[in-house]
């Protein structure tokens, strides 16, 4: 969770070795987040950035780099003594996991660099690699010694995806455990690094209003949406390899809804934490092949125009397979096998090319019932929702009834809403801020556990094994601008329920 700034501490002194420095994810998200890091003085006192890639170049042609990507893509002013300290700390080496004896070299390197600069032994690994390299990498520095602790720490951080099922997940966490300890791994998703995703558990567990409702007995339905109005733009090979469930649903959308459906922790830490969530993922109920095709909805969107953007069909992008069967839409229904969420349906949505881009978890309260208004004008009551918004505004709203001034008694709804903008001052972050300080004092509470990884996939294998058997059979298409297909309608109504409207 993030810290009150006066209490946060300063790691301990650290090598921080980035692979795939010269790719995309370091310029445009992991080095402004350090640079933000050392502007809050929040980086070790001593500490060095060690940059790893396949094609080799200077010290000076990667600082260059990464200060042009520091001025393009910081999320504030750029102090240049701050940004020179920090990318005078900045060293390359050319390695390759298909070529061991450059890792040999890499170790040489940080070794004689951890001497000259007193880091103490202490290895930060991050992998900004496609993930075809995560396995390779981590061979490597396993064969190396470079993950052994000897009074020293040693961590490695892998993006999404972590897989691309349930066999491949399970497959890629035991080669990591046959080379590291599991409190050496830390899984990243920078959705955790949102302060409003990280705020729902205070929301949930530190105000006693919340906590005696949350649960079937109150709660109707849950909704969880993660819109974007991109298209797949030019990563149309990797989206057709990979598609909107694979992409979003076992790590971002199941990240809120763990957090949303856990029980309350014993205690405050990770070990506790991440169990609960991991419990919430085992008790997602396995649908068979003909419930996983009727809870769910898979679609690609056709041309369409996004603000001044024209957009071809999805099947016409460019590396996109002309007879493509991988979604760009999805929208899941899903039941909880447990007390507290027994009958309370979850309904997920994602996609690419949509008129809105938002995140939001919104709950449904259970309708008051209309008796004691009986004789009156009232028909109806507006809904009850809890709506937490995570982008592009950082909100909580609540939507209740209340009457219209007048001599009848006239309902309408009407709304609270909190904005974070409003009350705390921060300044703009890359949301990977705080996930890279925790990598470094060592605090995995925002990471993904091996038993939690593999729980994800378990709950979307049955939804994957059915479409694949279906074929292109039941892929439906939406507009790119639209708010989706119109069978995504179909999936809450047919139970008398409808998506929430986003104003």
């Amino acid at each position: 969770m993030t810290k009150d700034p006066q209490e946060k501490r300063k790691p301990e002194n650290c090598a921080f070795v980035i692979f795939g420095v010269t790719g995309d994810l370091t310029h445009r998200l992991v080095m402004p987040s350090l640079y933000n890091l050392a502007a809050e003085h929040l980086l070790p006192e001593k500490f060095c950035v060690v940059g790893v890639a396949r094609k080799g170049q200077s010290d000076d042609e990667l600082r260059d780099s990464l200060m042009k990507g520091l001025r393009q893509f910081a999320t504030r002013p750029i102090d240049d003594d701050i940004a020179r300290k920090l990318l005078e700390c900045v060293t390359f080496v050319e390695a390759d996991p298909k070529d061991p004896p450059s890792f040999d070299r890499l170790r040489e390197h940080l070794d004689s660099l951890e001497c000259a600069q007193d880091t103490g032994g202490n290895r930060l690994f991050y992998l900004a690699t496609p993930p075809a390299a995560f396995a390779p990498t981590a061979r490597e520095l396993g064969r190396t010694g470079m993950m052994r602790e000897n009074g020293a720490w040693r961590r490695l951080v892998i993006e999404k995806p972590f897989g691309t099922d349930l066999a491949s997940a399970k497959a890629l966490n035991a080669e990591l455990l046959k080379i590291m300890d599991e409190h050496q791994i830390y899984r990243i998703d920078h959705y955790l690094g949102k302060e409003t995703v990280q705020n729902i558990l205070v929301l949930r567990f530190a105000n006693g209003m919340f906590e005696p409702i949350w649960n079937r007995n109150h709660i109707d339905h849950i909704q969880i949406s993660v819109e974007e109005k991109l298209g797949v733009g030019h990563r149309g090979g990797f989206y057709d390899a990979t598609g909107a469930l694979r992409d979003m649903v076992p790590n971002h959308l199941f990240q809120l809804m763990s957090l949303v459906a856990m029980e309350p922790p014993a205690r405050f830490d990770a070990h506790s934490v991440r169990s609960e969530k991991a419990e919430v993922l085992t008790s997602i109920q396995q649908p068979n092949h003909e419930e996983a095709l009727r809870n769910s909805v898979r679609a690609q969107y056709l041309a369409g125009r996004i603000g001044d953007d024209e957009l071809p069909d999805y099947r016409k992008t460019e590396d996109v397979k002309p007879g493509s069967t991988t979604e760009t839409f999805v929208a899941l229904k899903l039941m909880i096998d447990n007390w507290r969420w027994a009958g309370v349906p979850f309904y997920l949505r994602t996609g690419k090319a949509l008129g809105h881009k938002r995140t939001e978890v919104a709950i449904k309260f259970k309708q008051a019932p209309l008796s004691m208004f009986s004789g009156t004008t009232i028909d109806r009551l507006s809904q009850n929702f809890l709506t937490i918004g995570i982008a592009p505004t950082e909100t909580i709203e609540l939507q209740f009834n209340a009457k219209i001034p007048g001599p009848s008694i006239t309902i309408d709804g009407v709304e609270m809403k909190f904005r974070y903008g409003d009350y705390f001052r921060a300044d703009p972050s890359t949301g990977y801020e705080t996930l890279i300080y925790d990598c470094m004092i060592g605090d995995n509470i925002l990471f993904q556990r091996a038993d939690g990884i593999e729980a994800g996939w378990a709950a979307v294998q049955p939804f994957l094994d059915a479409w694949k058997t279906a074929g292109d059979n039941g892929i439906e298409t939406y507009e790119a601008g639209s708010d989706g297909p119109a069978c995504a309608d179909e999936l809450l109504r047919r139970d008398g329920r409808s998506w929430r409207k986003f104003s």
